[in-house]
């Protein structure tokens, strides 16, 4: 989609059988970025510092089984977080991507999640 001249371009794209799920891919830049801006984030994703999205899932460590078992490159086993169980993998263009399946009820802040 496109809104004019010079405005934010993207593209939306899901299964017709999922009609609740949606990947949005676009190219960061004007006009919610200024090209500095920009150059940075495409540097920060291109350098595998900057991740790429999140996936949730309700069976973290069967889908993770399952998808180690098919040779996605895990960098992180499920870990829990204050938001949820946690997984962090690579696609084959080097790009990481969360995939977390979020805690029921309320952020556990009980303990000391610092890394």
């Amino acid at each position: 989609m496109s809104m004019g001249e010079g405005g934010m371009r993207w593209l939306t794209v899901g299964a017709g059988s999922q009609p609740d799920v949606e990947l949005t891919l676009m190219v960061p830049g004007p006009p919610s970025l200024d090209p500095e801006s920009a150059e940075m984030v495409r540097k920060l994703v291109a350098k595998g510092v900057l991740g790429a999205g999140v996936l949730t899932t309700d069976d973290i460590h069967g889908d993770y089984k399952r998808l180690k078992d098919r040779g996605v490159e895990f960098l992180q086993e499920p870990q829990e977080r204050p938001y949820g169980t946690e997984a962090l993998f690579r696609d084959d263009s080097g790009n990481w991507f969360s995939f977390t399946q979020p805690r029921e009820g309320d952020l556990d802040m009980s303990k000391d999640w610092s890394c």
